[in-house]
């Protein structure tokens, strides 16, 4: 009889939410499972479609007969309707499946959501990723797990072809939403200072791609600076932006920070006033564009 992990490698995975993360962890998942999956608008299906993933029209059908279900929407909300609303996946699938969780929720909305699984003899895995679209397609991604050990063995194969770090924070719900929270507190205020940084050259009048390589050699050097400090030069300059990670995902990852913070009763000053920033940009009508248009809100010219 073959053990768990073979088992499940050999079973259908269904993607729920095909999006800007969704849609590469689902063609990534392509490479070692039949895929089925979800999305509840039309060009997204279509696009899934076109590389090859089975589609289905609710989250009920891509679940059934799956061995893991892969969750990647954007919020708690979302979640919980895709999962208990009506053609919810958790109509269509057997005791001991495996709920996989990609999406930052917080602490709280994980073990709500653990709670109402494991009602349903289900097994979850709190498994918040942290990586880009680019790093989800080539398996590259960070991922930070809450699940006992029989959730997470189930649901190992397809963590291990997603992840090139796999960190088993805890084995509770709500243990990998926490380790995120720290991971999303550094990433949004280290974008919100690259961004200030480069703002401030600007108006220094120092050449912006100088100051880029002056400032990766040294002490001041980090992943946002590398990634994003190319991007908010075009976007300062006027350019077109490449297009990698969605501001108002951070305007949403801010306030889990935030309120995680507030429940342990301590005061961020530094998290709150880099999410003020990105609500600031969302309001300005930047939520759908590229996180390194936070740096336009910063120009004295916006001002």
């Amino acid at each position: 009889m073959p053990t768990v992990p073979e088992a499940v490698a050999r079973s259908r995975v269904a993607v729920i939410g095909l999006g800007v993360m969704g849609m590469p962890i689902a063609t990534r998942l392509l490479t070692a499972f039949p895929v089925t999956g979800y999305d509840h608008t039309d060009k997204k299906r279509a696009a899934a479609v076109d590389a090859g993933i089975t589609v289905t029209e609710t989250p009920a059908a891509a679940a059934r007969d799956a061995g893991i279900v892969v969750i990647a929407v954007r919020t708690l909300a979302q979640a919980e309707e895709c999962l208990f609303g009506a053609n919810g996946a958790v109509s269509t699938l057997s005791p001991g499946t495996a709920v996989m969780l990609m999406s930052t929720i917080g602490s709280e909305g994980a073990r709500l959501l653990g709670g109402r699984l494991a009602a349903l003899e289900l097994e979850f895995v709190d498994a918040p990723m942290s990586g880009s679209a680019e790093r989800a397609a080539a398996g590259d991604l960070l991922v930070l797990v809450g699940a006992s050990e029989s959730a997470l063995e189930r649901a190992r194969p397809a963590l291990e072809l997603l992840a090139r770090k796999l960190v088993v924070v805890g084995p509770h719900p709500g243990d990998g939403q926490a380790m995120k929270t720290v991971n999303q507190l550094l990433c949004g205020v280290h974008i919100a200072a690259a961004a200030e940084a480069l703002v401030l050259a600007a108006a220094l009048g120092l050449d912006l791609t100088a100051t880029l390589d002056a400032l990766q050699a040294g002490a001041a050097d980090s992943f946002m600076l590398r990634t994003r400090g190319p991007r908010i030069i075009d976007a300062l300059k006027g350019n077109e932006t490449a297009f990698a990670s969605r501001l108002d995902l951070f305007v949403k990852d801010m306030a889990v920070v935030v309120s995680e913070a507030d429940r342990a009763d301590l005061h961020l000053a530094v998290a709150q006033a880099a999410g003020r920033l990105f609500q600031e940009a969302e309001r300005a009508g930047l939520g759908a564009t590229d996180d390194s248009a936070v740096s336009l809100v910063l120009s004295s010219s916006s001002r």
